[in-house]
């Protein structure tokens, strides 16, 4: 073959490979997704910790396999029934000023008194986690809240009867017994170590099915949403917040991680349908841990308090963030306000400082800074990092109860009624022409919700034939007894309806 031609074959084959890979490169290679913008002229943007042409991502996470945590996590999950029964509630209403009580005189009976009033009977049903071989179980407070029958069933469908060992409606926790041995059960994992991003399960029975697992991942710390504030004044909320699965019945069910470990009893859902919708919320077992020692070592939660007034930034108007000097994004709890009696007052913490750390710890939300006090009792010492004129302290605060002082807090009759007291403002009172009284600010579970249809508000006036003016004067009133009539009015009324309430206490603790 002649040089011409062996030239021409080489030239017409070059000329053949750089127009197909021309074609090719320009109407066929698809440009890598998401690199870059609409137009020859923008600007380059992608995803993050990704760019194609790298020769690996650290960053991926390899598929994980559920099948271990599951195996352990499932065992020690229950399934909790719960039966109300029907009920016979009542209040007498006296109207306080009538014609015919002007005419008749006092007490004259219009036929308004001794109105009736029946509540159906229910039946529940949710999850609980075994945490001793004894048959302890923690669960919410919700699932077994005004409960008069408790049934538990093992993974293994053996059944047992529960009773109520202590409840926390702050928290939304409560400790019930089974009698048997030999158990399976979860060992508490560590909360503060949950990332964000991280896998984890939710075990339980939703609606009324065997042991379900789901996944997903944790999507938030420090969440409240509200939820307790229904049963409690003094609600404590700091929720991991996760995507794995939730649905009625999941509610004190374990979320554990991928090592099985309990790190969260599973609360509540985020749903405008009342069915999952993507968000569920999980109390953090290091809150968990506290909460169920109190319960099963006192029978009530001794509760710490800082002492210091706060408001969340989140529920103020921008107005009245100015008034404050504060801001939506403040890294820290600003402090309003120092009660003189408190721990915070006596560490030397003052109005408008910011704290920021407790023990360590960052509190930049008040989630975050009710989590780490609730861990804590009367008397523990705690480290507080706080900001005054944009320099850091560090003060020791000891802690103390709300009635401030160190003490155990003994359960009261008080707390067998259920229900959160609060003295009537004396201006309030000056202003109804009467002496004083104790105001019920909120009903959880107890006698109060089981035995009457009292609404919160209703301001106590007597207990029996003994005048109440306050909450000392109410306990000493019911201690020791086992009938009471409570009589008083409600808040809306401005006193001009007289209630009564009649409470059977004789199957309450000894006070």
């Amino acid at each position: 073959m002649k040089f011409s031609q062996v030239a021409g074959t080489i030239l017409i084959s070059a000329a053949t490979a750089v127009g197909s890979i021309f074609v090719y490169s320009k109407y066929f290679q698809k440009e890598p997704q998401g690199y870059y913008q609409n137009g020859s002229d923008a600007i380059p943007v992608n995803y993050a910790s990704y760019m194609p042409g790298s020769t690996g991502n650290t960053n991926l996470t390899p598929p994980t396999d559920f099948q271990q945590a599951a195996k352990i996590g499932t065992p020690g999950v229950v399934h909790i029934k719960t039966k109300i029964n029907p009920k016979q509630l009542g209040n007498n209403l006296q109207k306080r000023k009538s014609l015919l009580e002007e005419f008749f005189g006092e007490g004259y009976d219009e036929g308004d008194g001794g109105r009736r009033y029946y509540t159906p009977g229910q039946m529940a049903s949710g999850s609980g986690v075994l945490i001793s071989d004894d048959g302890y179980i923690v669960t919410n407070n919700h699932v077994v809240d005004d409960a008069d029958e408790i049934s538990v069933t093992l993974s293994n469908n053996k059944y047992y009867t529960a009773t109520v060992v202590g409840t926390d409606p702050s928290t939304d926790l409560a400790v019930i017994k089974i009698k048997a041995t030999s158990l399976p059960y979860l060992l508490y994992g560590n909360s503060d170590d949950v990332q964000v991003g991280q896998w984890v399960l939710a075990v339980g029975y939703p609606l009324n099915l065997e042991t379900t697992v789901t996944a997903g991942i944790v999507s938030a710390k420090s969440r409240a949403i509200g939820i307790n504030r229904r049963n409690s004044r003094t609600a404590i909320e700091s929720f991991i917040q996760t995507d794995a699965a939730v649905n009625q019945g999941n509610s004190g069910g374990a979320l554990i991680n991928t090592a099985g470990e309990l790190i969260g009893i599973n609360s509540a859902i985020a749903s405008p349908t009342g069915a999952y919708a993507g968000y569920s919320y999980a109390i953090p077992v290091n809150l968990v841990k506290k909460v169920v020692n109190d319960l099963m070592k006192f029978g009530n939660v001794q509760r710490a308090y800082l002492g210091i007034i706060y408001k969340d930034p989140n529920t103020m108007t921008e107005g009245e963030l100015k008034d404050l000097k504060m801001s939506r994004d403040m890294a820290g709890i600003k402090v309003l306000e120092v009660p003189p009696t408190g721990a915070a007052a006596q560490a030397g913490i003052k109005e408008g400082d910011v704290i920021t750390k407790i023990n360590g710890v960052n509190t930049s939300s008040i989630p975050e800074l009710m989590e780490q006090i609730s861990r804590y009792k009367p008397g523990d010492k705690v480290s507080v990092n706080y900001l005054r004129d944009n320099k850091e302290y560090t003060a020791n605060a000891i802690l103390k109860n709300l009635d401030g002082n160190t003490d155990i807090v003994k359960l009261s009759v008080l707390d067998y009624l259920g229900a959160d007291f609060v003295p009537l403002k004396k201006n309030l009172s000056e202003n109804l022409g009467i002496e004083g009284g104790v105001m019920v600010a909120n009903i959880s579970s107890g006698l109060i919700k089981k035995q009457t249809n009292m609404k919160p508000e209703f301001v106590i006036l007597k207990a029996g034939a003994t005048k109440i003016r306050n909450i000392e004067e109410l306990k000493s009133a019911l201690n020791g007894k086992k009938q009471v009539r409570l009589e008083g009015f409600y808040i809306r009324d401005r006193y001009a309806n007289i209630y009564y309430y009649d409470l059977n206490l004789a199957n309450s603790a000894e006070f």
